[in-house]
């Protein structure tokens, strides 16, 4: 029989950094939806790229995504639920254009609250 004994080996560990609060912390690339602290640009509807009002183009641009799967998710959305046209119209009215900091229902509210004045 054999009484010798193998040192135990220790087997580094590998620990995600985490901030003061606790919070895991991700080491994503920049424009990363899911990078905590990566500066992204503000989200707009693009002239260029746009089928029909640019929100899925918008939507694509922000996310660092395909503008093609943005567009299959509106068209999966509105067949299998119906939402899709919703969403689409809710993006085209709460999302500015390219240029502008203002949304078509931001300064739709605008001109109500000043004709009310």
């Amino acid at each position: 029989m054999n009484n010798t004994e193998t040192p135990a080996t220790e087997t580094p560990t590998t620990e995600t950094p985490t901030t003061e609060s606790g919070h895991h912390t991700t080491s994503g690339h920049a424009g990363s939806p899911f990078s905590f602290g990566a500066e992204r640009g503000a989200l707009r509807r693009p002239f260029s790229g746009r089928m029909l009002a640019g929100v899925a183009a918008g939507l694509a641009d922000y996310f660092g995504v395909d503008a093609t799967i943005v567009r299959i998710a509106f068209v999966v959305l509105t067949v299998v639920g119906g939402a899709g046209i919703p969403l689409y119209l809710a993006g085209l009215l709460l999302i500015p254009e390219e240029g502008s900091d203002q949304s078509i229902a931001s300064s739709l509210i605008d001109s109500l609250q000043s004709r009310s004045r």
